[in-house]
């Protein structure tokens, strides 16, 4: 009787071991092929390196991390399949990603209607805004700085600078949508002026005729919205073109990649971007700063990420996405909802992007003291003066 009622105790205790152990599954789909296959595939790589930590801690209260990986290709409607697959066929407890704001567009209203909490990587700002329009953002939120803060970061800048009159170019896409319409907005506000504005498509190879425009404009500087190759062909045009406008880009082009495409073209150039492109420059004082050095060491020393994918400004969304969301498990466990309202109650996260504060309204959590604006200069991005 007693060996029987030892060998019930270990099984039951064995059991309940492998339940505790059972993983904890994260749909995280990004663009790992397609035009921002650049900035979707480290993406991937920094998501599989923090679980990787987190793991190696003990996991999220004793059961591991384990991603569920999708390639979105860039497509909105292969993003919503892969959306529906990790709800209903993968059951994760919550989504990570998408890489473009057009892709995080199209899966919202379906991971608001499954009540998936989802912590996306994009950069616009429709996201997480509301409204008849774009809907309820109850469960999503963004690691990335919304556009209205890098453009407010931007704005501060022209106007330190003596600047008044300013030029657009930017992307038709979702994301330049979002950005021209808070350039637009915000000009006054800063006592800018924009004395004209012009448009191209994302996968546009040639922006002579749009710059050739604006350098017939009274304007004193050129803002360019877009991110991947364009902004690259964009600084090689205006050279071309012998305009001596300074060049303004957007706080999803400070990446190497910018660099070796535009060449030359790229020195000079300036964009808000996150203190992770200027780690070295930032004062001891910053508390930022020893979380960005052990990322930094991890991706580059551990991991020899950078060999293929050097350090760019989107390389840490996703380890502050993921932390956010585990540091919520922890306190919540998986319940969709319990573990929704414990993420938007993060308060005080220390991350690789900033200081995440993040509530009811603002499912962000970042202000403008999160951002630099840095400039290219001999090859490197450097502080901008």
């Amino acid at each position: 009787m007693k060996r029987m009622l030892a060998i019930f105790v270990m099984t039951a205790c064995c059991a309940g071991t492998a339940q505790a152990a059972e993983p904890i599954k994260l749909g995280a789909f990004f663009d790992l092929s397609g035009p921002a296959a650049n900035i979707g595939t480290p993406t991937k790589l920094v998501a599989e390196m923090v679980v990787d930590k987190i793991n190696k801690a003990g996991g999220v209260n004793g059961r591991p991390l384990q991603l569920v990986i999708g390639d979105t290709e860039g497509d909105p409607a292969k993003a919503t399949t892969i959306a529906k697959k990790f709800i209903y066929q993968d059951q994760v407890v919550a989504i990570v990603g998408p890489t473009r704001t057009g892709t995080g567009m199209a899966v919202k209203k379906l991971v608001e209607e499954a009540g998936m909490p989802t912590f996306m990587t994009v950069g616009g700002d429709p996201v997480i805004m509301g409204g008849e329009k774009l809907g309820s953002y109850a469960y999503v939120f963004k690691s990335p700085q919304r556009s209205s803060t890098a453009v407010k970061a931007l704005y501060g800048f022209l106007r330190e600078k003596g600047l008044k009159k300013i030029a657009l170019l930017t992307a038709s896409d979702g994301f330049g949508k979002d950005g021209v319409g808070w350039l637009q907005k915000l000009a006054p506000e800063f006592g800018l002026e924009i004395v004209a504005e012009e448009a191209f498509g994302p996968d546009d190879t040639d922006m002579t005729p749009q710059l050739t425009k604006l350098k017939n404009s009274p304007a004193q500087a050129i803002v360019c919205w877009t991110i991947g190759p364009a902004g690259a062909i964009v600084a090689k045009n205006r050279v071309q073109l012998g305009i001596g406008l300074p060049l303004f880009q957007c706080h999803g082009l400070p990446d190497p990649k910018y660099i070796e495409l535009a060449g030359k073209a790229a020195e000079g150039d300036r964009m808000p971007a996150t203190k992770l492109m200027v780690v070295d420059e930032l004062p001891d004082a910053d508390q930022q700063k020893p979380v960005i050095k052990e990322f930094v060491k991890l991706y580059t020393e551990v991991y020899k990420y950078d060999r293929q994918f050097p350090i760019n400004t989107h390389s840490g969304y996703a380890w502050d996405a993921i932390n956010i969301v585990a540091d919520a498990m922890k306190k919540a466990g998986t319940e969709p909802k319990a573990l929704r309202e414990a993420i938007e109650q993060t308060k005080g996260y220390v991350g690789v992007s900033g200081v995440y504060n993040l509530s009811a309204d603002d499912h962000n959590g970042l202000d403008v003291d999160s951002m630099v604006i840095v400039e290219v200069k001999n090859g490197k991005f450097m502080l901008a003066k």
